[in-house]
């Protein structure tokens, strides 16, 4: 193709893209959706992660997460006491950006995947606390032990995308669910006290689609 003909090509191209640009831009555009969200909901896993955070040596934290997750959950805003979640994580999923040490994250030392496959979390109730807001406890098994816990869990938003594509469009919501747990109540007691902290900070990120009443 000509240099000439190439550039009478991209000039209308370049010329959109720039119109484009303070549209995307404007401010005020991005809300978040403030619709009921009582129903039932699958667990969208593209749009869902489960972020956990320990500390390394004394020095600093970081972060990996589980790249598998799936489950669904059940909200009725006239009865809260009927909310209930169901998450399963395959826990070989771990991914910290580093394989070498997801490799030894996945064996005997830390999940011992090949005997521990799973994680789950099964709700037992809820208790509200604000409109937004509010207490989830449930069974969490992980490493083969089963232990309570309770996640401190806030709405970001509800309604109705019918613009994406499927399988992503509808009737979704949003929440972001975060606690504090010991690896050692879990039997995960690895380079303690002084290589990695024996505290761990879980936030998940969850986004779900309706697919019924509750």
């Amino acid at each position: 193709m000509r240099p000439r003909v190439l550039l009478f090509r991209l000039v209308p191209l370049l010329g959109a893209m720039c119109l484009a640009l303070p549209a995307l831009a404007a401010p005020g555009r991005y809300r978040l959706l403030p619709g009921p969200t009582s129903g039932t909901y699958r667990i969208d896993p593209q749009h869902t992660e489960v972020l956990f955070t320990i500390g390394h040596v004394g020095i600093a934290n970081f972060t990996g997460r589980f790249d598998s997750v799936r489950g669904t959950y059940t909200l009725d805003h006239r009865d809260p006491a009927r909310d209930r979640a169901r998450i399963v994580i395959r826990a070989a999923s771990i991914d910290t950006g580093y394989a070498p040490r997801d490799a030894i994250l996945r064996s005997h030392l830390f999940f011992d995947t090949a005997h521990d496959p799973l994680i789950r979390f099964v709700s037992t109730g809820y208790r509200p606390l604000t409109r937004f807001t509010g207490l989830l406890s449930g069974r969490l098994t992980l490493h083969g032990v089963t232990r309570t816990i309770v996640f401190r869990v806030r709405r970001v938003g509800a309604g109705a995308v019918p613009h994406l594509p499927k399988p992503w469009g509808g009737y979704l919501s949003g929440f972001v669910a975060t606690t504090r747990l010991k690896r050692s109540w879990f039997g995960i007691d690895a380079f303690l006290p002084e290589g990695l902290s024996n505290t761990v900070l879980v936030v998940v990120n969850v986004e779900g689609v309706k697919i019924g009443p509750p």
